[in-house]
């Protein structure tokens, strides 16, 4: 866990903050202008963020010099902690929240008023002078209220067209516009239309104004919410940190800022306090609770040498820690580094969605120019009204905030709550490609089992050797090994004050074993495949070495000098919730394979243990990516599972690669999941996660396609030949915030999701 993250620092990544961006079809207008400044590698956009993440080498200023060419502003979010951007943000939405809020108040205190008037019968006509006089002061108002409460659409409109884009503002200022203006002439030149065609639409340009204003602030307020798990996660860090430091000549314990801490500070924690940042422990026993980070409720025991991570609560104890990562390099600082990227990109669904809108507004312009035209060729009459009234309410109903809403928000909501679940998702694509798993691959050791065997039995063959001759050799052929099944050997060595011997000619064979020179004897100590290959006589003792298998241990061979020695068997416990977690996994549907490279007969009975029915053992690591590979070709999506360097390939190949968090650094840098607890609930917890975002990105969209497919041509008129049915503007104005609050709304209920239910 303490380096899953250092592949992101490959590439150089600028995070900048967008403003002027009101719906999807502006990011796909950003992404594409980044993508053609030189340096720039890729470009993704967060609508609902309103972020822009570019990989490359290009500088900031060239970012922000080209997002300001194409009518936008930006700013790089770099210079500020977390907390403070987060801090920022907030300001800034409370603060463009209640202006929102101001401009709903202006437009509907004339729109409303103008709407009662009409609905109770009111005539919204010019046939009178005084009639004339009244309506040309309210067109004067309606002015005022455009631009008092509308100038943010109109200078974004005017912006897009000055860069021959098209977007979100472009179509609500078109349809306020035309509505207005042909109220003014109404108003102003009623003598040039027929006396059924003098009929003003004061009201709609108000309430349009009104109503998609209050769904720009209640997106604001719903959108804030999202944000809770990286709040959540920021709150986490200490503020202070109690050093000690040369003071006058004298080592004094001081408190200071986080920010102060520097490498290989000696850092004091009393109990109640929380870990300031990562270190290994110099002094001192206690227990830590790293819920907070794992999702693990019982602390964990903490003594010298073992390592404490910032952002976990100290229980009982008082210890001193050296510091060994601090500021940016600490676990929680890549984490929160982690959920920010993850919740940033986007799955495919989502970039689907945005060249979709990329194209959308200049086709709805075209829509509604047809309709219009339409309307006046073939309408009854006034023709000139109706074709208004068409093209305008076309223009209001298609504006596509709800589709750039759709994916961003299931997103942000769905990576905050895995992580929440001790589930860092890397990417868009793990994100997606989880919820369509078919097939699962686990390792053994480590990943169903708990990883840290123990030796159970020495069977002595050549009566030569003692038990204590027998594990001094084992111990000393494996002491530079950090296979698990090695570390039993070592440890149990050390338990019974057994020094391991220097070993020369040290031979590492992949999947079978080691091969070393001891005190000038040659030692082979291995499975059954190695000794097969070296020609090592095993006689009846293969039986000896099943029946342990059969108990679900790992018989290895001790071979000195040609000369079979010993069998020692070594044992890995079962998790006490693999059992339950593969159960839920099958449960799902999904098919759970084994892979492991222990013996054939151990591997079956682990199996059998945990209810898997498919086993692949004695696999090398080589061959650990073919399965995945074969598995792939049968048409599976594959989840690859697992905590070793052998395990990496694998990882890497499968369509989801899942790392546990307590395995080795190379293993979680290969996977696009780290499960932060050693728990496979976690693996099912990411797995019903993702398929709960990816059937809310899906809701979302569907929810935003059909209201645009079937809106606009109800809009356009296509049910008045039929039912005498025009929509009135204002409602179409009323829809689109509707549309986008629902999107919102929907995605904030994967809040409340609880995974161990799926």
């Amino acid at each position: 866990m303490n380096n899953f993250e250092r592949n992101l620092a490959k590439n150089k990544s600028q995070e900048l903050l967008v403003e002027g961006a009101s719906c999807a079809s502006c990011v796909n207008k950003i992404e594409t202008a980044l993508q053609q400044v030189k340096g720039v590698e890729h470009a993704e956009m967060n609508f609902a963020l309103r972020t822009v993440v570019v990989t490359g080498e290009a500088d900031v200023d060239s970012l922000i010099n080209k997002i300001e060419a194409i009518g936008y502003s930006a700013k790089s979010s770099h210079q500020a902690s977390d907390e403070q951007l987060l801090d920022d943000k907030e300001i800034a939405d409370e603060k463009y929240y209640a202006q929102l809020i101001k401009q709903v108040w202006i437009a509907m205190g004339l729109g409303a008023p103008l709407m009662i008037y009409g609905i109770a019968g009111g005539p919204m006509t010019v046939d009178t002078s005084l009639a004339r006089a009244v309506w040309l002061l309210i067109g004067l108002l309606c002015l005022g209220t455009m631009y008092f409460a509308g100038k943010h659409f109109y200078i974004g409109a005017w912006k897009s067209f000055v860069n021959h884009n098209a977007n979100m503002d472009t179509l609500i200022a078109l349809g306020t516009t035309t509505a207005w203006l042909y109220s003014m002439i109404v108003v102003l030149f009623p003598m040039v239309l027929p006396e059924m065609a003098r009929h003003v639409y004061f009201e709609a340009t108000a309430m349009i104004l009104g109503l998609i204003n209050l769904g720009l602030a209640l997106e604001v307020k719903a959108r804030g919410r999202t944000s809770e798990a990286i709040k959540r996660l920021i709150g986490l860090q200490g503020k202070t940190a109690r050093v000690i430091r040369l003071v006058a000549g004298k080592e004094q314990e001081i408190d200071i800022a986080i920010a102060q801490v520097q490498l290989n500070d000696i850092v004091r924690v009393r109990p109640g306090e929380k870990i300031s940042v990562d270190g290994v422990v110099v002094k001192g026993h206690t227990t830590i609770d790293e819920s907070m980070l794992t999702g693990e409720p019982m602390p964990v025991e903490k003594a010298e040498e073992d390592e404490v991570v910032a952002g976990t609560l100290n229980k009982s104890g008082s210890i001193l820690f050296k510091a060994t990562r601090i500021g940016k390099d600490t676990a929680l600082a890549q984490i929160i580094t982690m959920v920010k990227r993850a919740q940033n990109a986007k799955p495919p669904i989502g970039r689907l969605a945005d060249v979709i809108s990329g194209y959308f507004v200049p086709m709805i312009i075209i829509i509604a120019i047809v309709s219009a035209l339409a309307w006046l060729n073939f309408g009854p009459d006034p023709t000139l009204a109706f074709a208004v009234v068409s093209a305008t309410t076309v223009l209001i109903i298609a504006c596509p905030c709800a589709l750039g809403l759709a994916t961003p928000m299931s997103v942000m909501v769905g990576v905050g709550k895995a992580a929440e679940a001790g589930v860092l998702i890397r990417n868009g694509e793990a994100l997606q490609s989880s919820a369509k798993i078919t097939a699962m691959i686990l390792d053994k050791t480590g990943t169903i089992t708990e990883g840290a065997p123990t030796v159970t039995d020495i069977i002595v063959i050549d009566k030569t050797y003692t038990e204590q001759n027998i594990l001094t050799m084992a111990a000393s052929i494996e002491s530079g090994s950090e296979h698990p099944l090695a570390q039993a050997i070592v440890n149990a060595a050390i338990k019974q004050g057994i020094a391991p011997e220097n070993a020369s000619d040290f031979k590492a064979i992949a999947g079978h074993g080691i091969q070393a020179n001891v005190n000038g004897q040659q030692l082979l100590f291995g499975n059954q495949k190695l000794m097969l290959s070296k020609h090592i006589a095993l006689n009846g003792f293969i039986s000896q070495a099943q029946q342990l298998a059969d108990e679900a241990k790992t018989p290895m061979y001790l071979v000195v000098d040609k000369k079979l020695a010993a069998i020692i068997a070594v044992s890995d416990p079962i998790k006490t919730d693999s059992v339950a977690a593969i159960k839920r996994l099958q449960a799902s549907g999904i098919r759970v394979v084994m892979l492991t490279g222990d013996n054939r007969a151990t591997a079956n009975a682990v199996a059998k243990k945990v209810g898997i029915t498919e086993v692949f053992a004695e696999v090398l690591p080589a061959e650990k990516a073919n399965k995945v590979a074969e598995l792939q070709a049968q048409g599976e999506i594959v989840g690859m599972t697992g905590d070793g360097i052998n395990d990496a390939p694998a990882l890497a190949l499968a369509n989801v690669g899942f790392a546990i968090g307590t395995g080795t650094d190379v293993a979680i840098e290969s996977a696009d999941i780290t499960l932060m607890r050693g728990s496979l609930h976690g693996l099912a917890d990411a797995i019903a996660i993702s398929k709960a975002t990816l059937q809310n990105i899906k809701q979302n969209l569907f929810g935003a396609f059909i209201y645009n497919v079937a809106g606009v041509p109800i809009a356009a008129g296509v049910l008045y030949p039929f039912f005498g049915l025009l929509l009135n503007p204002v409602i179409a104005g009323a829809a689109m915030a509707f549309s986008s609050l629902t999107v919102v709304s929907n995605a904030n209920r994967l809040r409340f999701f609880k995974a161990k239910e799926h």
